[in-house]
């Protein structure tokens, strides 16, 4: 196996490491590379901060790793590699009456990187995360492979949903897709007016997928005013796709200074009249609206940009209120500012979700913004909340094992998995994971 040196880095483009990289294309050879070179996995490095990263050391590139293995069309169970992105399944089974249950807001996610960060979607409220649609999960350990289901080696199951790719290298999985009938979606906006008015839409939505984009521009009366966008899989004509573009260069600082962005979040808001609209999509511009645009994050400048993403119970609504109150004064976010309403949901000791209430907001990286964040994550967890993973650049980890009241559980999974810590990246080391409290 070559082992090539590379440069990479998070999507968000602040951290980046060097590391020797091996790309193998059959089972063997990934066999043989785990045996003779364990070292963790990476897919397309849609996580935001650092995560995949393992700088100075060596990683396994799985993204050659991307065959369907298997597929039962009356039961819409599908074994996949772990390398294929949940945009190749949509594009593959949706004409044929299946869809991957939970998808996030990226179809260049790999299916191990949604295992590892047990991904949520658009209808977290309705149907989990991705890890309870997953029915088994294969894992290289040095010589050994092992299977692992919600009911065989199942500590360690839970430990490899949402566990950062701490179990072992993820080989293949079985998923239950979800019965869809069409490739289509039909989708209703509706302005919210406010943070009452924006809490309350989600809150009595009974759509199977909705979101609401938030204007974390706007402040007093309209403090928390946004677009509600409610969706449901449908049959009919497929419209035509949009062209994809890219962005060939790093943006100037002045592109995503404050005026820009409320001069851009107010004509996005007023886009949808008072009254709603409907309209009819296809599924990658539902749920992938910006993978249309690549390299987007070069948007932020050759500096990158931080993601914030938490999650506070129900019962805190008005603190997640205080937080945006924080961020719309400080002036730094950009026109990327997702709330959502979340379900219980969870696959994992370190799973994200809980019910309640999940906000995140990019800013670019500018000093100012790294002392907002930690205010926020500070604020975050006064609120009984926790923070992404898959988002994180900045966390601590005090502040993370008390977020994740089951992490000393896996920390005692995956010690016994990987013993020698062959496979902790610069996230894992970072926050110091590997060790309870």
């Amino acid at each position: 196996m070559v082992w090539k040196k590379t440069k990479y880095s998070g999507w968000g483009r602040v951290q980046h490491a060097t590391a020797e990289l091996a790309r193998p294309e059959r089972a063997r050879s990934l066999k043989a590379v785990v045996e003779t070179h364990p070292c963790p996995a990476i897919g397309n490095c849609r996580s935001y901060g650092d995560a995949a990263l393992n700088d100075g050391g060596r990683a396994i590139d799985m993204t050659r790793m991307n065959r369907i293995i298997d597929f039962d069309a009356g039961s819409g169970v599908v074994t996949v590699e772990a390398g294929i992105t949940i945009g190749d399944l949509a594009h593959v089974f949706a004409p044929r009456g299946w869809l991957p249950a939970v998808m996030p807001g990226t179809g260049f996610a790999t299916v191990g990187g949604c295992i590892a960060q047990d991904v949520h979607g658009k209808n977290h409220h309705n149907e989990g995360s991705f890890g309870q649609h997953v029915l088994s999960v294969t894992l290289l350990t040095g010589d050994k492979r092992t299977v692992a289901t919600p009911s065989r080696n199942a500590s360690l199951f839970r430990a490899t949903m949402g566990g950062i790719g701490q179990t072992g290298v993820i080989a293949e999985a079985k998923l239950q897709l979800k019965p869809c009938p069409g490739d289509v979606m039909m989708v209703t906006e509706r302005r919210a007016e406010d943070w009452d008015d924006h809490i309350a839409l989600l809150d009595g939505s009974q759509a199977t997928y909705c979101v609401g984009w938030i204007d974390t521009t706007a402040k007093g009366a309209a403090l928390g005013r946004g677009v509600i966008e409610e969706a449901e899989l449908a049959a009919g004509l497929l419209p035509k796709a949009k062209p994809s573009k890219k962005i060939p260069l790093d943006a100037p600082k002045f592109a995503l200074s404050n005026p820009v962005v409320r001069a851009f979040n107010n004509a996005y808001y007023r886009r949808v009249p008072g009254s709603g609209r409907s309209s009819v999509k296809r599924i990658d511009d539902f749920f992938f609206p910006l993978d249309k645009i690549h390299d987007w994050n070069r948007l932020y400048g050759k500096r990158g940009f931080y993601q914030f993403q938490n999650v506070v119970p129900l019962d805190q609504a008005d603190a997640l209120k205080a937080m945006l109150e924080l961020i719309a004064g400080a002036g730094l976010s950009s026109p990327l500012a997702v709330l959502k309403r979340m379900g219980s949901g969870r696959a994992g000791h370190m799973s994200f979700p809980m019910e309640g209430y999940t906000l995140a907001v990019d800013f670019p990286a500018r000093d100012a913004a790294v002392d907002l964040i930690a205010m926020l994550e500070d604020m975050t967890m006064d609120a009984g909340g926790r923070l992404y993973l898959a988002k994180d650049a900045l966390a601590t980890g005090p502040a993370i094992k008390a977020m994740y009241p089951e992490h000393g559980d896996w920390v005692k999974q995956v010690n016994k998995a990987d013993p020698d810590h062959a496979l902790e990246t610069d996230m894992v080391r970072r926050l110091n994971l590997r060790e309870a409290g």
